[in-house]
């Protein structure tokens, strides 16, 4: 199942690391059993190994100024070292994960793990299952492609009509070709006339060179004339579009809403969340600091008990303080008080921190707003802009384009005097057959001035063809890409969700498992379901996906009913949570990143139990390492490795 399954023995060589001064243990494959009391030391040694794979659990021995972990896997060796400097502590080194995020949630099982504690506490399970995944980054992905995708729809509509012009324009060049043809033969017909009407009036005319030379003026000033009346057509038809765009222009304009915002006042908010995100941020690791250093002294670290009975200078002395004493002397305050009263004051310490942590999001989420906003209000400047640009610029081309009628227009009137002022030249020039001939030469004149305009306009129409040839190739790509596109906004929206409903199979299924191997009597079922609801966040109500918790239990008098999780007993519900965690570190197949799954303070649960539970768990990690009282470790395979801890250290496998 594990990309580390090839992996040999795994060496963990640690100084001066929670109340360990130095230990060096080797582990094999498989289920390593760390036997030994409370307050020997064993959770320091699972908190080492979390070290050495990158996980910021372990602390410092409370008389060191610096400690270390060497973690050695398959030949390759990775480090982490502890530094104590002006009162803080820093890591360095080479650890074997970068993040261990899901790590510490799913296969770092102590009694502090954040997944198990999530199903005691009945905390937001769903948030627990989805801490690892980035979903602002499918967020954003899934917006990118939606973004994509309207742009491509844009291009394809643009194109949606490719048949319809492609038939126009068939029929268009279809016309066309038939007028040149006409065209052709009339010009033929007019040509063979010409030359008869020329041989007719050859000895009529004295003055045939005069008149030849009238004629070829007439000709051209006539195609002069022409081509200046169909570039006047033009650029009318373009002055009357560019008015009718300017006209939608305008109305666009005078019914553009700008997006107004203060935007003053929102940045000064928005440095004011930055600022205020910053101080949670310093708070929460601070409370988080705390909260580690008072588990390590409940969890029985030497040196930091040490520290606070003020007294002893061997292990063995500390513990036996340790396990004599009802009471803590307070590292605080200095006065005895009662564990549980310092675990009550963790716990609140706890829920401060969680409170800061959900203050922090909901700054995160009003910062993001915010700050869409801003963009917003940008984006309708800048498009209010940009349409008034536009606008201008289309007035500048009407001015131009009304400009160069003008022009065209005393172009055409003097053209117009000069073919008059030619015709009567002609007139006076020529007989009655002359006058015919002059009429069939201007209506040759007329003929091939149509014909080179009806060629240019089937090389414009065959153009176009060949364009919407193009267009076709274009449109295939763009469906291609929609699809493409459909299928990657499919499985962007489908990640988180396919995620959730994984999590909740796994966790059933497992859960249905370990109810039939450790035989809990009354509890009947307990299962996950996926819900929907409307929460508030920020200044909006938004679905939100939530993990709901159903247990089913039967009575003494076989009746079934739904139960909570506070009625659980302990026992049961630290099975639960462990559960919870595995179906995590199946979801997020932990066993690819992490070879080690670490199982702590099972003391609730019946040895026989704990055996069924190692049993079932160790299928998953390459090592699993459990910490178990004697007693309980007796009842565990006796092929398992055991490594002895406190006063069976003698009996070590180290």
């Amino acid at each position: 199942m594990s990309k580390s399954e090839a992996l040999q023995d795994a060496t963990v060589r640690i100084e001066r690391i929670g109340g360990i001064d130095n230990r060096v243990v080797s582990l094999s494959p498989g289920v390593t059993v760390l036997t030994g009391r409370n307050a020997t030391n064993r959770t320091s040694f699972l908190r080492a190994i979390m070290a050495g794979c990158g996980s910021d659990a372990a602390s410092l021995k409370g008389d060191a100024d610096e400690g270390s972990v060497e973690l050695e896997l398959d030949g390759r060796t990775f480090t982490r070292v502890l530094t104590r400097e002006n009162g803080r502590v820093t890591a360095s080194g080479t650890p074997y994960l970068q993040d261990t995020t899901t790590a510490d949630l799913f296969a770092f099982l102590l009694a502090s793990n954040e997944a198990r504690q999530a199903v005691v506490t009945s905390r937001d399970l769903h948030d627990v299952i989805m801490r690892p995944v980035d979903t602002d980054a499918i967020e954003d992905e899934i917006d990118s492609l939606q973004s994509e995708r309207k742009r491509v729809e844009r291009e394809l509509d643009d194109r949606s009509s490719l048949e319809a012009d492609e038939r126009a324009l068939q029929k268009k060049r279809t016309e066309l070709e038939t007028k040149i043809a006409d065209l052709e033969d009339e010009r033929d017909e007019l040509e063979a006339r010409i030359e008869d009407e020329d041989q007719t009036v050859e000895d009529q005319r004295e003055n045939r060179d005069e008149l030849d030379r009238v004629l070829d003026e007439l000709q051209d000033a006539r195609s002069d004339l022409e081509t200046v009346r169909f570039r006047l057509q033009s650029e009318r038809e373009s002055v009357e579009s560019l008015r009718q765009e300017r006209s939608e222009l305008e109305d666009e304009l005078d019914s553009f809403e700008v997006t107004d915002i203060d935007r003053e006042s929102v940045s000064v908010r928005i440095d004011q969340i930055r600022t205020e995100i910053e101080d949670l941020n310093t708070t929460i690791a601070d409370l988080q600091t705390v909260v580690q250093y008072t588990d390590d002294v409940l969890d029985g670290k030497a040196g930091l008990v040490e520290d606070s009975l003020g007294g002893g200078s061997t292990d063995d002395t500390l513990t036996d303080q340790l396990v004599s004493s009802e009471t803590i002397t307070c590292w605080t305050c200095g006065t005895d008080v009662d564990p549980d009263q310092i675990e009550q004051t963790t716990n609140r310490l706890r829920a401060a921190r969680d409170d800061k942590r959900e203050r922090r999001a909901d700054l995160r989420r009003e910062l993001d707003e915010l700050e869409s906003d801003l963009r917003d209000a940008e984006k309708s400047k800048r498009r209010r802009q940009n349409l008034q640009q536009k606008l201008d610029r289309l007035e500048d081309e009407l001015e131009t384009r009304t400009e160069q009628i003008d022009s065209l227009t005393d172009e055409r009137d003097e053209l117009t005097a000069r073919v008059e002022q030619l015709e009567a030249e002609a007139s006076a020039l020529r007989g009655q057959a002359e006058s015919d001939l002059i009429e069939l030469h201007k209506e040759l004149n007329e003929v091939e001035f149509s014909l080179d305009r009806t060629r240019d306009e089937l090389a414009s129409v065959n153009d176009d063809l060949e364009a919407v040839a193009e267009q076709f190739d274009e449109r295939d790509k763009l469906e291609e890409r929609r699809e493409q596109l459909n299928d990657d906004l499919e499985a962007a929206r489908t990640r988180i969700q396919s995620l959730t409903s994984a999590a909740v199979e796994a966790f059933n299924e497992e859960m249905e498992t370990i109810l039939d191997l450790l035989d809990y009597g009354n509890i009947e079922r307990v299962w996950l379901e996926r819900v929907e609801r409307r929460v508030r966040e920020g200044r909006r109500k938004v679905m939100k996906t939530q993990f709901e918790l159903h247990i089913v239990r039967e009575s003494d008098a076989g009746t079934v009913y739904e139960d909570t999780i506070d009625h659980l007993s302990e026992s049961e519900r630290e099975v639960i949570g462990l559960v919870f965690a595995l179906a995590g570190y199946l979801v997020h197949e932990v066993y690819d990143d992490v070879p080690f799954m670490l199982l702590d303070s099972l003391e609730a649960i019946d040895a026989a139990r704990i055996a069924a539970l190692v049993d079932h768990f160790k299928q998953y990690p390459t090592f699993l390492v459990a910490a178990l009282l004697p007693e309980d470790a007796q009842a565990l395979d006796s092929s398992y490795e055991r490594v002895a801890w406190g006063d069976d250290a003698s009996r070590s496998s180290a």
